[in-house]
């Protein structure tokens, strides 16, 4: 075989596997990872001439094993070779590993290996990147490019975290039921933390960040064939697989931010919808909702209408007062004001969020909407006021222009009619 993209995709698809089981024997983040790489390299010498091998996640974890033992080994000639039990698990002799990994251990290495990377002693930063190095691969290059940070600035960021991983001496124990609940919560959200940090990127850089959105993806089929009847997993796979359908479409050539309303339609991925759909209506069949699922539902709400008029609004608007009570949030009553607009008009909208004016009074969404709601009701004075607050926070360029659309439409709507503005 010449063709080596089977090889990256194999490697790719084995590495959280890999690299736990490698974490669990080693019992240290840099050795597990060093012993993967060197793996990786003997894979890409041997399977191009023999072919790949019956699972290869075991052969890399095999291989990774006894290069870094032979490492340690080589490390300490003048010493004694440290007991085994120091260096690995002696349940997991190499047979068992060739042959096949146990499904738990499987199951539990990745977890485990996931929950370090989200660690609650390290910032949501540091989680992210360390996440994306260790369970994606990305390089530190990929990642400092997607974060807009210079290499060093990532790469002492990663570290940060390996040190306060390794301070915190975790445990490496198979965790219990309790433990794992807890711990599948902790992955979801930091999973939701990596997509979010490549959904919101402005229209000059969601072609650069746009990778964090399907890495996010691929983490969470991955913990969704973990836990494949777990009804939130399911919804926060769906809830990504909806939002990031809609990339092509949400920004014009220029990098300026478009509307959902008017959004070209037919630029959406209708594979990922389709994939989106299937699951959030088996997560529903298991009457346990949460979260993720109460967010995937009003996306689906929003994918299953083919033009914007055809939106269920009224449903949305029930879906965002389940979630209000599930995590109040002015941010969440924001969004249900939106769909409160639609369905009773601006008026009522622009009295549910006039409470949150002190708590979001730095936040840029709260005046482009509350602009919106303004200039809807012909108040036009107050909607520029409401305009001119929403730039001075806007975040980046693309939200500022979006702003700006708005204020020259209040501009040309203030002119007397039959005069032309500037002259």
């Amino acid at each position: 075989m010449t063709d080596t993209a089977w090889i990256d995709a194999a490697l790719t698809s084995a590495r959280p596997q890999a690299v736990g089981a490698l974490l669990r024997y080693f019992r240290n983040l840099d050795t597990a990872e060093e012993a993967f790489q060197n793996a990786c390299l003997r894979a890409l010498k041997s399977w191009p001439q023999n072919g790949p091998p019956r699972d290869p996640a075991a052969w890399l974890i095999m291989v990774g094993r006894n290069v870094a033992i032979d490492d340690i080994r080589r490390s300490k000639k003048q010493e004694a070779l440290p007991e085994d039990e120091a260096i690995s698990d002696l349940e997991d002799a190499e047979e068992e590993v060739a042959e096949r990994l146990d499904g738990s251990h499987y199951r539990d290495d990745i977890l485990r290996l996931l929950f370090i990377c989200c660690h609650p002693d390290l910032p949501a930063t540091q989680q992210i990147a360390l996440a994306l190095r260790i369970v994606s691969g990305l390089s530190v290059k990929q990642i400092a490019r997607a974060f807009l940070v210079s290499e060093a600035a990532m790469e002492q960021r990663i570290t940060r975290a390996k040190a306060r991983v390794a301070d915190a001496n975790v445990p490496f124990e198979t965790p219990g039921a309790v433990e794992r609940s807890e711990r599948l919560a902790s992955v979801a959200a930091m999973i939701y933390l990596i997509f979010n940090e490549g959904y919101s990127a402005s229209g000059d850089t969601a072609e650069i960040r746009a990778p964090l959105c399907e890495e996010a993806i691929r983490l969470a089929r991955l913990l969704l064939r973990l836990f494949q009847s777990e009804p939130e997993i399911m919804g926060l796979t769906a809830l990504l697989l909806l939002q990031h359908a809609r990339a092509d479409a949400r920004f014009d050539a220029d990098g300026a931010v478009i509307l959902l309303d008017d959004q070209d339609r037919s630029k959406w991925n209708k594979a990922l919808i389709a994939e989106g759909l299937a699951l959030i209506d088996k997560a529903m069949r298991h009457r346990r909702s949460g979260p993720y699922q109460v967010q995937a539902a009003i996306a689906a709400l929003h994918a299953r209408a083919e033009k914007p008029e055809d939106t269920d609004w009224t449903q949305i608007d029930l879906l965002y007062g389940a979630l209000e009570i599930m995590q109040p949030s002015p941010v969440v009553t924001l969004n249900r004001a939106v769909a409160v607009s639609k369905v009773k008009g601006p008026q009522a909208a622009l009295d549910m969020i006039e409470p949150l004016a002190a708590r979001l009074s730095n936040y840029f969404h709260f005046f482009g909407v509350r602009g919106a709601f303004l200039m809807q009701l012909g108040r036009n004075d107050e909607a520029r006021t409401a305009f001119d607050r929403a730039i001075a926070l806007a975040n980046t360029s693309a939200e500022a222009a979006h702003i700006r659309m708005h204020l020259d439409r209040l501009q040309r709507d203030s002119q007397p009619r039959g005069k032309k503005a500037g002259k």
